[in-house]
């Protein structure tokens, strides 16, 4: 049974998904058909929630494939012409604007050849979706997201057709397909599990910023309160109003993965003193332990190194472990906070204890004018 936050992530892509055209390419002749069976249910599914699905048969018979998306009710129309045709786009289109969804002949192509990157550009694909026999593993292992730009310097690492997959994936980005996926088709439940949770479980090649940090807009206020509710009340964060935060607006970065909020940090300044506290510091449970948490404090430092500044300092009273350890800051003193900040915190009765860093010179991250993309 699916776990409520399960729920919340799924839901929090459905806005995101309806309209969007959606290219899945299916190695038929080569996949389990309990497999094909699932991900055929899934796209049904994909359909009543508004996406434009375009299915491109790899192997096997595409009337067999046809019949199975009829069984699973699926409104699909088949296209006449097959992918390497260039009249097949305006006859998908065609179909697409009356509100089936196509399947298409790719057999005589591999899976991200051009004429298939052709054809996705010409239907206007937000994705192309691969379910294939071959996966892609970077030394043995899945990397969900890869930025097209650095796909070539992954590519001696991967073993197999892989690499050819992945440097494929990289071109299709790079010539104007936002994102592809390249997924196990052999795995049932793929498909949902790479595009409605946040890490996924396959390949995702970008051209855009998939994880970045960025500056807190002020539609974003509601949601980054009620992700730090569950540490404020826990006396982990200080509790802060809508206002506290909308006046500060510009002190706050947040981390999206997907455009959704899954951490905050904030470096609030004080000039006088030279230095600047690193605060608010928060990632969600449900993305702990990615190593998020050390990325928004090094992303904060970076801001204070551009703004001149040479010490941060943090308070907390269950992070000790983190700044010192993880994060090489040195216990202080009450007595070394700035004056206001020590008056604040006398005047608060927490039992926070101090840490602080004298910054270096060198950049740790990307610059902060230019986002943190991963």
């Amino acid at each position: 049974m699916a776990q409520q936050s399960d729920v919340r992530e799924i839901l929090q892509y459905i806005p995101q998904f309806r309209g969007k055209v959606f290219f899945v390419l299916i190695e038929a002749g080569l996949l389990p058909e309990p497999a094909i069976a699932e991900t055929l249910l899934d796209l049904a599914v994909l359909e009543d929630l508004g996406v434009k699905l375009v299915l491109g048969v790899l192997g096997g018979d595409l009337n067999d494939l046809y019949a199975w998306t009829l069984e699973c009710e699926i409104m699909a129309a088949r296209v006449t012409r097959p992918i390497t045709d260039p009249a097949a786009v305006r006859e998908v289109l065609e179909i697409l604007g009356r509100g089936q969804s196509a399947i298409i002949d790719a057999t005589a192509t591999g899976p991200l050849d051009f004429p298939v990157v052709d054809f996705a550009k010409g239907i206007g694909v937000a994705k192309i979706i691969a379910l294939l026999e071959e996966a892609i593993l970077i030394d043995g292992e899945p990397v969900h997201a890869i930025r097209a730009a650095d796909a070539e310097g992954l590519a001696s690492r991967v073993t197999g057709a892989g690499a050819a997959l992945l440097r494929a994936a990289a071109v299709a980005c790079q010539r104007g397909v936002p994102r592809v996926h390249v997924l196990n088709g052999r795995r049932q439940g793929v498909l949902v599990d790479e595009l409605f949770f946040n890490e996924g479980v396959g390949t995702m090649v970008h051209a855009d910023s998939y994880r970045v940090i960025r500056e807190l807009r002020e539609e974003d206020i509601p949601e980054l309160l009620g992700m730090i509710g569950r540490a404020v009340r826990r006396t982990k964060l200080v509790e802060r109003t809508y206002e506290d935060i909308q006046s500060r607006l510009a002190d706050f970065r947040v981390l999206t993965i997907d455009d959704n909020v899954v951490g905050c940090v904030a470096l609030h300044e004080y000039p006088a003193e030279g230095c600047a506290e690193v605060a608010c510091l928060h990632v969600k449970k449900s993305h702990a332990g990615r190593g998020y948490g050390v990325e928004l404090v090094r992303y904060a430092e970076a801001m204070a190194r551009e703004r001149g500044i040479v010490r941060v300092f943090a308070l907390t009273n269950r992070a000790a472990g983190f700044f010192n350890r993880r994060l090489s800051y040195s216990a202080a003193r009450v007595e070394d906070l700035p004056v206001a900040r020590r008056h604040q915190f006398e005047a608060s009765g927490r039992d926070s204890l101090v840490f602080t860093r004298v910054l270096g010179g060198g950049a740790e991250i990307a610059s902060p004018s230019h986002g943190a993309p991963a």
